[in-house]
């Protein structure tokens, strides 16, 4: 992964109050001052079009990878699940981690979501409070513990 550009995190979430509560909880616990930008992506084509430097990303550098994609499965037109398939078929983003972060815990989502290789799947907690901790721990633990190729 090539960090000229510097330490991205790849939010894709089409609920605006939910990205308001992911941006509050990621600069309280310090999250967000790790890495150089946290972008949001409001849905799934838009989420690819950022990953592949297509669309209005059209021209920025597609070998900078986000340090992890936190990825609802839930979005309108292109699903999440349908965006994984897609970030792990191409060669440039098969090992970005991506972590489906979803209201739903269907059983049937999170097997597919593994099946399609996701790196983990988490439920999204119903209160802030539980929700801040799990963004805290999620971020920490994919920019600090975690070794990426």
């Amino acid at each position: 992964m090539d960090v000229s550009e510097g330490r991205v995190i790849l939010i894709v979430e089409d609920d605006e109050d939910q990205v308001l509560l992911a941006m509050r909880a990621l600069d309280k616990h310090g999250v967000a001052s790790e890495v150089d930008e946290v972008v949001v992506a409001e849905d799934g084509k838009k989420a690819l079009d950022y990953l592949f430097g297509e669309g209005e990303h059209a021209g920025r550098d597609a070998n900078v990878t986000p340090e992890f994609v936190l990825l609802d499965v839930d979005l309108p037109g292109t699903t999440g699940l349908q965006v994984l398939e897609r970030v792990r078929a191409d060669e440039r983003t098969e090992l970005v981690p991506v972590i489906l972060f979803s209201a739903s815990n269907r059983h049937d989502d999170v097997v597919e979501g593994y099946k399609l290789g996701a790196n983990s799947y988490v439920a999204k907690p119903s209160s802030f409070k539980e929700f801040s901790e799990a963004m805290r721990l999620l971020g920490w633990y994919w920019l600090n513990w975690n070794e990426s190729p």
